[in-house]
């Protein structure tokens, strides 16, 4: 039956119409899923789930996804698994996922296998850490940094901290970030647990309004890269942060390099001397101690402080005006490649560090591989010697990703005691150089941290 009614009487029955489908939209709650490493029980970060029409899903550090497409509740759905080295077996026709169904306030567990030794604990930084668990009501104390993404981590203990530094670091508010490289500081053991979810809280270096700022504003246009971060005594024992910073134009074009030591009433970088400038007469960057640190006690009793990017090419002594005085430095001839245990193509290192490590109690090393496979720079290897300068060999690879680059890989022995078996590295998990068409959503460009247990057979080979 039709029931006239005035215009106002249509408007009043359409609003209630329309608050009574939002109350009903509005009681759809998303779905918990919570995908954790079988065997173990911890928590993934870093799983996508796909649905069959596509829609992404990927668990935050505490491995926590909220699923909420409101036409696949109550539809059994098949979520395609993508874990860059957890997944789950392939079924008869190749496909590799799990079947749920997806609920208002249900929840699921999904069980992957990880492949390879390193274990993923977690994302450091960037927005959204925990922004699945967020939705139910958990780590409501969390708070969010103000960045969204940064490139390659710069780390040394200094005057009671440990100091931090990145690349270019991207923020919310526009496509065009931060270039003069950002920081942070932490206490000494920031990383409470071994074991996923992960937590760091950063305390950053912010402008007068509250936003995270850049810290080594070198003249000239262009990004301000840094790199050989470390804390040396000056003459009179004082510690001074140090560092080697490049200027880059264009694509990635080297056209300054020089010395810069941290100011310490001003919380920021002064450039201390230019090292090269391109020109014709000297079209490439020169020898600098660049890469990451790693200090040595020679055979003979004679202490070092060395550079590489994995392996050492330059050392000098470890104070401040040795690193200061460029005569003072000596090149060293880094290895070339390293042989697998398994006995293939010997591996090409790209970039990585290198630490002793007391509980081997040898120097260990983990480095990206140069044109690996499936990710041609995305392949992380492990590798051991009895000296720094090498030889390295029985390189094991220990984390692998799928389509996508995860580059520039630093240990971090501070983290840890010195004869704890557990190594930690982070590194970059970036699109960029992989030829993928998909950004990771949250996770790209963004710094990521994995485990490695020393005294893993598998690992290790004992």
């Amino acid at each position: 039956m039709v029931v006239a009614t005035p215009d106002g009487m249509k408007f009043l029955l359409l609003g209630i119409l329309t608050i009574a489908l939002s109350g009903q939209l509005a009681a759809v709650e998303p779905f918990r899923i919570k995908v954790v490493e079988k065997g173990t029980g911890w928590p993934v970060p870093m799983v996508e789930l796909r649905t069959t029409h596509h829609a992404r899903f990927i668990s935050d550090n505490a491995g926590v996804i909220a699923f909420d497409l409101p036409e696949m509740m109550g539809e059994e759905c098949w979520f395609s698994i993508e874990g860059h080295g957890y997944g789950v077996a392939a079924d008869g026709f190749g496909f590799r996922g799990v079947r749920l169904t997806p609920t208002s306030g249900g929840e699921a567990m999904v069980e992957v296998e990880r492949s390879l030794p390193g274990k993923r604990l977690g994302r450091l930084t960037g927005a959204g850490l925990f922004g699945e668990s967020q939705r139910f009501g958990l780590e409501p104390d969390w708070k969010e940094s103000g960045i969204v993404g940064c490139d390659t981590v710069q780390i040394a203990p200094h005057r009671g901290k440990l100091f931090w530094a990145w690349g270019d670091t991207s923020v919310a508010r526009y496509p065009l970030g931060l270039f003069q490289t950002t920081s942070a500081t932490t206490g000494l053991r920031p990383v409470s647990s071994f074991e996923p979810p992960l937590r760091v809280r950063y305390d950053y270096f912010r402008d007068p309004e509250g936003r995270v700022r850049n810290v080594a504003e070198m003249p000239g246009s262009g990004p301000t890269w840094i790199s050989g971060y470390v804390s040396l005594p000056d003459e009179g024992g004082e510690p001074r942060l140090v560092a080697t910073y490049v200027k880059i134009r264009g694509k990635l074009e080297a056209y300054e390099a020089g010395l810069c030591v941290w100011n310490e009433s001003e919380e920021r970088f002064d450039r201390q001397r230019v090292l090269w400038s391109k020109s014709e007469d000297q079209p490439g960057l020169p020898l600098v101690p660049d890469g990451h640190p790693a200090f040595w006690t020679d055979p003979s009793g004679k202490r070092w402080l060395m550079f590489g990017d994995p392996f050492p090419r330059i050392r000098m002594e470890p104070t401040f005006e040795a690193w200061s005085d460029p005569g003072q430095w000596t090149p060293m001839d880094p290895q070339k490649t390293v042989p697998s245990r398994s006995g293939g193509d010997e591996v090409v290192p790209h970039r990585g560090s290198i630490a002793w490590n007391g509980f081997r109690k040898k120097w260990v090393a983990v480095f990206t591989q140069h044109h690996g496979k499936p990710s041609p720079l995305g392949e992380i290897w492990y590798a051991e010697s009895e000296q720094p300068t090498g030889p390295w060999g029985s390189a094991v690879k220990v984390v692998t990703h799928s389509n996508y680059t995860f580059y520039n890989p630093r240990l971090h022995p501070e983290l840890t005691d010195p004869d704890s078996p557990v190594l930690l590295f982070e590194g970059t998990f970036t699109r960029e150089f992989s030829g993928s068409k998909d950004a990771w959503p949250r996770y790209d460009y963004n710094q990521i941290l994995y485990r490695l247990d020393l005294d893993d057979p598998k690992l290790v080979g004992e």
